[in-house]
């Protein structure tokens, strides 16, 4: 019975993440409110949010596919892709509609190999897991290198390995949910989530150096 507790946890957390970033009366709906915000801090949310929302749902994505539960696998997986095309819309919204095009199919790319690795461990199938893991390793360099195109303050190498430490976390989650280590997987969520704060954050600082003028106070 973990799976529907499981997955109502994570969903709604990751919804209220959404909610956030994208509610009016967060975001700006309410003028005192608003005039207490800059566009970098909404910057640093935005971020933030999305990519702790993307381990919830990633975490129950692969939940729901190990105990073999599809309806609730392409319910979570379908909110996590939503969640990819709203980050790909907020670097859009700073480096333009070519890196938006560019990003979207890059960050699912990682969300392919994490599909792989799910279904090799739920198979027990070692070469297909290997094969997961190295194309993730591999990923993370293909990240770390558009990222640092894109804003050369960030150097490709910084970028990959804390990527390359988000990949490692979710992989943690993914061994410990096969195991039924539900402890652990919990456990091991949160330093997934946690962690998503090491990217968000330099990213955020990058982008807001690079265009000042986008991100000057209200």
């Amino acid at each position: 019975m973990r799976g529907k507790p499981f997955l109502t946890l994570f969903l709604t957390l990751g919804f209220a993440l959404a909610f956030s970033v994208s509610s009016p009366s967060f975001a700006g709906g309410d003028s005192m409110m608003h005039s207490s915000f800059t566009k970098a801090s909404d910057l640093r949310l935005a971020l933030n949010s999305l990519l702790r929302e993307h381990v919830f749902l990633a975490a129950t994505a692969t939940d729901a596919a190990l105990g073999g539960r599809n309806t609730e696998f392409q319910a979570a997986a379908g909110a996590l892709d939503a969640n990819s095309v709203d980050l790909s819309k907020v670097i859009g919204s700073v480096y333009g509609p070519d890196a938006e095009k560019a990003f979207l199919p890059l960050w699912r790319k990682h969300i392919g190999f994490f599909v792989d690795y799910t279904v090799g461990t739920s198979t027990k199938d070692k070469a297909k897991q290997e094969k997961a893991v190295s194309d993730l390793v591999q990923y993370t360099k293909d990240f770390g290198a558009f990222m640092h195109s894109a804003s050369p303050a960030l150097p490709a190498n910084a970028v990959a390995d804390l990527v390359k430490t988000h990949v490692l976390t979710l992989k943690a989650v993914v061994d410990a949910q096969a195991a039924k280590n539900w402890a652990q997987a919990d456990s091991d969520i949160r330093t997934a989530a946690s962690h998503m704060q090491m990217i968000a954050d330099p990213l955020a600082e990058a982008i807001i150096n690079q265009f000042p003028n986008k991100f000057a106070a209200k």
